[in-house]
């Protein structure tokens, strides 16, 4: 099978760090810490390790610039560091994904809530920053940053029932923080 490559608009500036150029380093930084931080702070929930993280990850990006094989784009390959380092943060916080009765994960039924247009997108984001640990990982892999259950299941060393699981129950409990009065208001 024939390896299909990618052709990235900042290819030149990848180029250039291979070289070990600063500047590229840095041009290459500004172009995506910004996306990059966000997806930190998505999975964290915490603005200084978010930020501990990014530069962690772009540390270990620079470090690791000759595995990129631009078979996606770079900010791909980038995401994929930063989001294995956030969970390896929240690893070290000594956190855990929510406990779960594995008898249970094939009775999850979805259930469905009455569409609340009044909801804003501020008031959804401050809910999913209440979220557990393990629910707010799960939701945020899946939904925010595109990833399958397979993949998370991967990523957190769980099996992608359980992933399903979590995410079916991050619904829930998201929708459960919407209603409270705080956020109904």
């Amino acid at each position: 099978m024939e390896t299909i490559s990618y052709q990235d608009v900042n290819s030149h500036v990848i180029d250039k760090c291979r070289e070990g150029d600063n500047r590229a380093q840095y041009e290459l930084y500004k172009l995506y810490s910004k996306a990059m931080f966000n997806v930190s702070m998505r999975i964290t929930n915490d603005y200084s390790e978010a930020e501990d993280v990014l530069q962690e990850a772009f540390i270990s990006a620079f470090k690791n610039l000759h595995t990129y094989k631009a078979e996606a784009s770079f900010g791909s390959w980038l995401k994929k560091i930063v989001v294995n380092a956030a969970i390896n943060a929240i690893r070290k916080r000594r956190s855990e994904l929510v406990p779960m009765d594995e008898r249970t994960i094939g009775d999850i039924a979805e259930e469905t809530y009455e569409d609340d247009s009044e909801w804003k997108v501020e008031k959804v984001r401050k809910a999913i920053m209440k979220l557990p640990d393990g629910y707010r990982v799960v939701l945020s892999l899946y939904l925010l940053e595109g990833f399958d259950h397979a993949e998370i299941g991967e990523v957190l060393g769980i099996t992608e029932s359980t992933s399903k699981s979590q995410y079916s129950r991050a619904k829930k409990k998201l929708l459960d923080i919407m209603k409270e009065p705080q956020f109904a208001a």
